[in-house]
């Protein structure tokens, strides 16, 4: 999955000017959804905080020259009941 957030990171850096962070965000957050499943969250930007609840093994955080990317999959209240789905796309991945 890291490889996966570099290489879409690269390629959105490509399709849009670096001022584009929302759309560099919206390319990543869809692409992360259609492979890893739904809940994915992307916050691009060069000066910018944050307080989530991430899924275990679901967060990274990495700079691209300037650029900040921060992708996440929020977790539920029912975290627990999160891993089935999680493991699940993680197999289809490895298939």
């Amino acid at each position: 999955m890291q490889q996966d957030a570099l290489s879409l990171a690269a390629k959105a850096l490509d399709a849009f000017n670096v001022t584009d962070s929302t759309e560099i965000a919206r390319l990543i957050k869809k692409e992360f959804d259609r492979v890893y499943g739904p809940g994915w969250q992307c916050i691009v930007g060069r000066d910018f905080g944050s307080f989530v609840t991430h899924c275990y093994g679901c967060f990274i955080y990495f700079c691209v020259g300037s650029l900040s990317i921060l992708l996440f999959r929020g977790a539920s209240l029912g975290a627990e009941t999160d891993a089935a789905p999680f493991s699940t796309a993680m197999d289809a991945v490895k298939a």
